[in-house]
């Protein structure tokens, strides 16, 4: 008979001075990227931040604020706050990467322990699925109106799937047809990647840019801009901070994970300073033009759709319906795959590090947006904003642990090869550091009766739930004082270290250039786990 092989599943594990006897915390895609590998200059980041930009999210936020009672002056100025607050903790965490050159999962282990770092990692992994689902179905709303431009009969196709839903059968259709066209795209390494980056950055504003000269064009403004809010009071405060948390939740992932791009930057770390004027103005920027496009279809159309594809569906060019969707499904996946598949993927990977490289990850996250039904998050403006404002509670804590360890706790001074050593300086006690989690269980405590009323609002839970509309601000501030201080109160002594260590730093030692290894550094065989405890001490030793 036949011999049948078994399919070989787990990845490629590198011959590095990282994975010596280490297979169960590191592979290739998560070793530290090699000097040969750092491609992404100014321009690639730059590209990287406008193809994040530009997608219906950032469109919708100013509009659904809109449509919950404040102006168009209160929605502007909150995504200009809310971007100028995070880009701060972007540039922080982001600079970690550059430093190291190491993703998320792995910088976590300096602050959280080994085990005690699955705690953000699982965190963040389930909101990265959310995201890629939500912008999935932003997605197959953009085909849904490209087939109805070139046949226009798909959109009256009966419906087989039952309303209570939430979803029509051509638009389950089209949520397939987009899903399954990112599928390309998720195999791409990040250094491919970036130039699907670059000619977003240059198609969708382009197109958007066009979309706010009929808005202006085609109408003498409409009422919306002589809007006046419907809410006062305390009702107006609360709407104020509930929408400023719903704009930072947006990014507040990339505030985490910066680090899993900036890992191939070739340019100094002071680079990073450039979010904090950058991303207010972007992002600011393509949520008037979301405004001035509502605007101009409630003057056209009689209704306030916030939703960009609602409004382009009314358009009589089936030419300009196309195109305009077009854009908006280039913007969705860019946007799906720099921010929430590439994410999610670094996570899964360090979870299972074996089995899962950045590709792979990358489909197991598309697989699993199928379970959360995202259509049923996107059906009104309030949901939207519970959904975002929900995103945030988690990621605010993790975010400032991770911030405040390493430019407070630990002044800068990490060690790259310790991270990658379950033995080392980073193991705490069982690896985990009781620090970090006190920390994020006190930031997320005071947000959690608002996050309960918010995923089923028929629990009330009466002022329990103020908290919840400041969640990412509370959970951040709170979470990051309480670890300095415990972290300094009760220092582990043993992360302390007189001088920085990087990933050059190691390859130098073992005489690696280029991904080439010309020391005897051995292979992830060769030492196993008895000697690694030691292993790591004895090459600290001789580095420093």
């Amino acid at each position: 008979m036949p011999q049948f092989k078994r399919p070989h599943l787990k990845v490629e594990q590198p011959n590095s001075v990282f994975a010596q006897g280490n297979a169960r915390w590191t592979n290739k895609d998560l070793d530290p990227v090699p000097r040969h590998e750092r491609k992404w200059g100014v321009t690639s980041f730059l590209a990287y931040w406008i193809s994040d930009a530009f997608n219906a999210a950032t469109w919708q936020f100013a509009s659904s604020i809109i449509a919950i009672g404040l102006t168009w002056r209160e929605s502007l100025g909150i995504v200009a706050l809310a971007f100028f607050i995070i880009s701060f903790v972007i540039a922080l965490n982001g600079a970690i990467g550059v430093i190291h050159h190491s993703p998320f999962p792995v910088i976590a282990r300096a602050s959280w322990g080994f085990w005690g770092s699955y705690v953000a990692i699982i965190s963040r992994t389930i909101l990265s699925v959310f995201w890629f689902a939500i912008q999935t179905m932003n997605g197959a709303n953009t085909v849904r109106v490209m087939i109805g431009a070139i046949w226009p009969s798909f959109l009256t196709l009966k419906n087989t799937i039952p309303e209570d839903q939430g979803i029509t059968t051509n638009t389950m259709i089209s949520f397939f047809i987009f899903w399954l066209i990112q599928v390309p795209f998720l195999c791409m390494h990040p250094n491919t990647l970036r130039w699907l980056f670059m000619v977003k950055s240059v198609v969708v504003p382009c197109a958007w840019i066009a979309i706010l000269g009929w808005a202006f064009a085609s109408t003498d403004g409409g009422e919306m801009w002589n809007q006046k809010a419907t809410i006062t009071g305390s009702a107006y405060s609360w709407a104020f901070l509930s929408s400023l948390t719903a704009v930072i939740g947006n990014y507040a992932t990339l505030s985490v994970n910066q680090a899993d791009f900036s890992r191939y930057s070739r340019v100094s770390v002071k680079w990073q300073l450039i979010y904090v004027p950058f991303l207010p103005i972007i992002f600011t920027f393509i949520a008037f033009i979301g405004v001035a496009a509502t605007s101009a279809g409630t003057v056209h159309y009689g209704t306030v759709n916030w939703d960009p594809m609602a409004l382009i569906a009314n358009w009589e060019s089936r030419a300009a319906r196309f195109f305009a969707a077009f854009s908006f499904a280039l913007a969705a996946l860019g946007v799906n795959i720099s921010a929430n598949s590439l994410s999610a993927a670094n996570d899964l990977m360090a979870l299972f590090p074996q089995y899962l490289n950045i590709r792979r990850g990358q489909i197991v996250c598309a697989i699993l947006c199928w379970a959360l039904v995202p259509w049923k998050i996107l059906e009104s403006a309030g949901t939207f904003l519970n959904f975002m404002a929900a995103y945030a509670v988690f990621l605010g804590p993790i975010a400032a642990i991770m911030a405040s360890d390493f430019w407070i706790v630990h002044k800068r001074k990490y060690d790259t090869l310790a991270l990658y050593q379950p033995y080392s300086i980073y193991r705490y006690t069982g690896g985990v550091n009781w620090r970090a989690i006190t920390a994020f269980l006190i930031g997320v405590a005071p947000n959690l009766p608002g996050f309960i009323s918010s995923i089923n609002p028929k629990i009330d839970t009466g002022v329990g739930a103020r908290p919840y509309a400041f969640g990412w601000l509370l959970g951040f501030f709170s979470t990051g004082l309480v670890h300095v201080s415990l972290s300094l109160l009760f220092p582990a002594k043993e992360t302390f270290i007189a001088k920085s260590v990087t990933p050059d730093d190691i390859y130098d030692a073992n005489g690696e250039v280029d991904g080439v290894s010309i020391g005897n550094s051995g292979s992830g065989e060769e030492m196993g786990a008895s000697n690694e405890k030691a292993g790591w001490k004895a090459r600290l030793d001789r580095i420093l």
